[in-house]
């Protein structure tokens, strides 16, 4: 696989506050603790290990190992779950993500491979220390529409089910229906959707078959024992409301330097959890506590008591989540795409006032794939892959030109014709000014006839090479399927099936702490 790479900001496909952040802009500097380089990775060592308990290393390590019980443990996996017990030098590198049936989009894959390769590069500039890549489960989401579907080969798929709830929870047998009218056998997600209980059993499946030997920690936070450690954080939110004042004045702050909130904190910012129910927790006007859309209702003392004894029951929201990683796991950095990272950048101050060190957060590799039939394509065309990101008139238009005999380019003679009504004009105004008018209204209609002449021999070479161009849109709707970035649309078996030796291409591909855009061909 050969790569190019190209600069974010050439793409013209990201946002204003994400390319600042990348470009180190001094407006945003006090959003973030520290830029994702790795010398700064020192100063975020040392700071996380003087304050991460050991209490909680060693809650967070047993409770991988128990959901390793039932997963094959490779090697790398079986070293780095003891690294995770035993070694206060141990520290993670996290990416989170829906559980998307079959994988979803392929930036997921991305973003795998993205700590994979961070923790490797991390580990070869501090080799007295242990990097581990994690993959946070975003289990206890309930917004289904988003992971509900795929597209394989130009089909989408997409799972029917009444189930509700966090997804998680979902039982994915429903999913034999998908597997059965895909265009070829897959055993990896028979494996998991049809054998295991859970949805989130089975993407900790898969994702442990594809990047276990890589070492990848799959951790579903979606337990009792993880959430015990988090009780504190849950009552202060409950009961004191502070991060709503504290992420509200940041995103007040934010705004004020131009940028857009990408998150809208709560007064209470936990979900209520149980089987097929995650409702947002509300205060209702007698004080007490409520579930919407249910109309349950507990007293202060009753969901104290509840903190206490099940706090499983409570799911974090979007501003809460963060916290709830970075209070469990000795982690160093956060790899997220620009969404991810904007609402990032409104929660620091929440973080020092928890006393909890604020991640690095790292951009996510991003990339395209030129399959062997486009690539073929658009070597025919003639055009560099840097060029792909350009306007798709302007690439048309500079093909028509590249392969016309000659340039149709009416600029000389429009020159021409103003000189030629310039001197009519001169002459006029010595003979007879009120013919100024006329002569400049037939000026206009010259050069009017002109243009329209021009854009007829346009045409008219177009339809000359219109195989050409038919192939330039073929790529581009390939390569930008309804005008998006294909690393937001395709699945990565569109790769995978026919290249076995994609995913380690992809490692190869990606380089650890370099921000730009991956042309793979």
């Amino acid at each position: 696989m050969t790569t190019t790479k190209i600069a974010l900001k050439d793409t013209k496909r990201f946002s204003s506050l994400f390319l600042d952040y990348l470009d180190q802009k001094p407006e945003l500097s006090p959003f973030y603790h520290r830029f994702p380089t790795v010398e700064n990775f020192g100063e975020q060592l040392r700071e996380k290990a003087a304050s991460f308990p050991m209490a909680h290393r060693m809650i967070t390590a047993q409770v991988l190992r128990n959901q390793y019980a039932s997963l094959q443990r490779f090697d790398a996996v079986k070293e780095n779950l003891r690294l995770m017990m035993k070694d206060k030098n141990t520290f993670t590198i996290t990416t989170g993500h829906q559980l998307n049936i079959f994988t979803g989009p392929l930036y997921f894959i991305f973003k795998i491979v993205s700590v994979i390769n961070t923790c490797k590069a991390l580990k070869e500039a501090y080799p007295e220390y242990n990097f581990v890549p994690v993959y946070w489960m975003a289990s206890e989401d309930h917004d289904f529409a988003e992971i509900a579907y795929f597209h394989l080969f130009g089909k989408k798929y997409r799972w029917e089910t009444e189930q509700s709830g966090a997804v998680g929870r979902m039982n994915p047998q429903e999913l034999k229906v998908i597997l059965e009218a895909l265009p070829e056998a897959l055993p990896l997600f028979e494996e998991a959707y049809l054998k295991k209980k859970t949805l989130a059993e089975a993407v900790a499946h898969y994702v442990n078959e594809l990047f276990g030997k890589d070492g990848l920690l799959v951790l579903d936070a979606d337990n009792n024992g993880l959430k015990s450690l988090f009780r504190p954080v849950i009552r202060k939110d409950l009961f004191e409301h502070e991060a709503q004042q504290i992420v509200q004045q940041t995103s007040e702050e934010l705004v004020n330097a131009g940028y857009k909130a990408q998150v809208h904190p709560r007064e209470i910012n936990f979900f209520y959890l149980m089987k097929d129910v995650r409702e947002r927790l509300v205060k209702n006007e007698n004080g007490d506590f409520e579930v919407l859309n249910k109309g349950w209702t507990m007293s202060a003392k009753e969901i104290d008591q509840l903190i206490e004894k099940s706090p499983e029951r409570f799911s974090p929201n979007v501003v809460m989540r963060p916290l709830y990683q970075e209070w469990i796991l000795p982690n160093l950095g956060y790899c997220g795409g620009p969404g991810e990272l904007a609402y990032w950048l409104q929660l620091k101050p929440m973080f020092e006032h928890f006393k909890v060190p604020f991640p690095i957060l790292l951009p996510r590799h991003f990339g395209m794939i030129f399959s062997k039939n486009l690539q073929h394509k658009w070597e025919k065309i003639g055009l560099p892959a840097d060029e792909i990101f350009r306007n798709a008139e302007d690439i048309k238009a500079d093909y028509i030109n590249k392969e016309s005999e000659q340039e149709i380019n009416l600029e000389e003679n429009v020159k021409a014709l103003a000189e030629v009504f310039a001197a009519i004009k001169s002459k006029a105004h010595e003979v007879d000014q009120s013919l100024e008018g006329f002569i400049g209204a037939e000026e206009a209609k010259a050069l009017k006839s002109l243009n329209n002449i021009e854009k007829r021999l346009k045409k008219s070479e177009e339809r000359k090479h219109e195989t050409g161009l038919k192939q330039i849109d073929s790529v581009l709707e390939k390569l930008f399927p309804g005008g998006g970035l294909q690393e937001r649309h395709d699945n990565f078996l569109n790769f995978y099936l026919n290249n076995e030796d994609f995913l380690e291409e992809l490692k190869a591909a990606f380089i650890a702490f370099d921000f730009r855009f991956n042309v793979m061909s």
